[in-house]
């Protein structure tokens, strides 16, 4: 999208340093999985014009390491506004209890422009481990 960070330069590099990059994609049903994509995978535009993998292995996200997700806005609390779908909170809704579970770290990208004062979180809004613009890395 025009408005959201571009993850194309993190996930070439990721590539190159032999990492596995698994993309979202979406059901009508409102669930959110990964599959595994690789530079030859095919990509198709979903119904919100994001492109997704047409095939690959699907992972559960907990079994994820690292999650990067662009952001819409987001706040020095780390709470975050997505596309307003929901998908996100919902697939990660497990992580509520940071105590069971430590993992995926959720990492988001943004502009510094899409810093707002404050986000007053709905209960079931999962925040972002770390987030990071062009003038603060992991800010």
């Amino acid at each position: 999208m025009w408005d959201e960070v571009d993850t194309g330069a993190i996930i070439e590099r990721a590539w190159r340093a032999k990492k596995r990059i698994f993309l979202p994609t979406t059901t009508t049903q409102g669930r959110m999985y990964f599959r595994e994509t690789l530079p030859e995978s095919v990509l198709a535009q979903n119904d919100f014009g994001l492109w997704e993998p047409v095939s690959g292995t699907r992972i559960e996200p907990s079994k994820l390491d690292v999650v990067v997700t662009p952001l819409v806005a987001f706040d020095d609390h780390r709470n975050r506004v997505g596309m307003g779908g929901g998908y996100f909170d919902r697939t990660f809704a497990f992580l509520a209890d940071r105590n069971l579970w430590l993992r995926p770290k959720l990492v988001g990208v943004a502009f510094e422009c899409q810093r707002v004062p404050k986000i007053a979180p709905n209960p079931w809004d999962i925040r972002v481990f770390r987030i990071f613009t062009e003038t603060r890395p992991g800010g």
